[in-house]
C-alpha cells in the first residue's frame, strides 16, 4: 500500500508523450514505500517542443529528486545530464535521471538490462544466438548494447531511420565483440527477435517483422506495455514462440530503476 503523500514526500516524475501506456508510477511508488522511502513517482506528459521548458522548471523544484524518461525524450534528456554512467555515455541516451548534490542531473540507461532480464526469466540465454532487433531509438540502442554484452553470436539491426541505425552499428562494432550488421523485417534464421518500436500501440499498426517467417523456436520480445500483449507477441505465440512482453521487461527493471533513483548504480 502506498502511503498518502505529505509535504515531506520526495517527488519523482516520469516524462513522455504519450503517457497512457506507462505502468511505472504505481509500481515505483509502491517500491519506494516497501523500502521505507517517503517518495512517489507521478506521470507528466510533455511534448518534445516543451521539453526544454520542462527541464528548466524541473531544475528549480527543490523536492524533485529524479526523472524517469520514456518516449520520445531519451536522447534529449541525455543532453541535460551533467554526468552519466559509461553505458549512457556510450548510447548517448538515458531513461533515468537522478539529482546530484549540486542540483544537476546524473543519468543512466537501463532498458537493455530489463529486456535481457525478461528473456532470462523465461529461460532464454541470448549468448551465442543470432539476434534481430527492430528499432534503433533510445530503448532499441540500449537493448542492442545489452545483447552484445550478453554475448550474442551476431546482431542485425533494422530501423527506418538509416542514419541512426548505421551510427549505432558503427559504435557497437567498435566494441570488438559480436559482429553487428544491417537487418531487415525478415526474421528467418534468427533465434532472438526483439521489437523496440512503438509498432502495435495503435490499431492498424503494421507488424515490426514478417511473422510468417518466424521460427517456432525463436524467442520474441517486445517493449510495448499497452496493449499488454502486442500484436507482434500475439502472432509469435500462435506460432509457438517463447515470448516476453513490455510488462515482463518492466517487471525485471523496476528494482534497477528504484536502486538508481535512490542512489545506487546498476551493474
Amino acid at each position: 500500500m502506498i502511503p498518502a503523500p505529505s509535504g515531506a514526500t520526495r517527488l519523482h516524475v516520469i516524462v513522455g508523450d504519450p503517457m497512457a501506456q506507462v505502468r511505472s508510477p504505481a509500481g515505483v511508488s509502491a517500491a519506494f514505500a516497501a523500502r521505507g522511502h517517503d517518495g512517489i513517482l507521478v506521470p507528466v506528459q510533455v511534448a518534445p517542443g516543451d521539453l526544454p521548458d520542462f527541464l528548466s522548471v524541473a531544475a528549480r523544484l527543490k523536492n524533485l529528486d529524479g526523472i524517469v524518461v520514456t518516449i520520445p525524450h531519451k536522447f534529449a534528456c541525455y543532453q541535460a545530464c551533467t554526468s552519466a554512467t559509461d553505458r549512457a555515455h556510450f548510447l548517448r541516451t538515458v531513461n533515468l535521471m537522478r539529482r546530484r548534490a549540486d542540483g544537476s542531473w546524473h543519468g543512466d540507461m537501463v532498458d537493455g538490462l530489463g529486456f535481457v532480464g525478461a528473456a532470462r526469466a523465461k529461460g532464454i540465454d541470448p549468448g551465442g544466438m543470432r539476434a534481430l532487433l527492430v528499432g534503433a531509438g533510445g530503448a532499441g540502442s540500449a537493448i542492442a548494447l545489452a545483447l552484445v554484452e550478453a554475448g550474442v553470436g551476431e546482431l542485425a539491426i533494422h530501423d527506418s531511420m538509416a542514419e541512426r541505425r548505421d551510427a549505432l552499428i558503427g559504435r557497437l562494432n567498435g566494441l570488438g565483440k559480436a559482429p553487428v550488421r544491417t537487418g531487415t523485417m525478415d526474421p528467418a534464421g534468427f533465434d532472438f527477435v526483439a521489437n523496440a518500436t512503438p509498432a502495435g500501440m495503435k490499431d492498424g499498426d503494421p507488424l515490426p517483422v514478417d511473422v510468417a517467417r518466424l521460427a517456432p523456436a525463436a524467442y520474441c520480445g517486445c517493449v510495448i506495455t499497452r496493449p499488454q500483449v502486442s500484436p507482434f507477441i500475439a502472432a509469435a505465440r500462435k506460432i509457438g514462440c517463447v515470448t516476453g512482453t513490455g510488462t515482463d521487461m518492466y517487471q525485471q527493471h523496476q528494482s534497477i530503476m528504484v536502486d538508481f533513483l535512490l542512489g545506487a548504480e546498476a551493474g
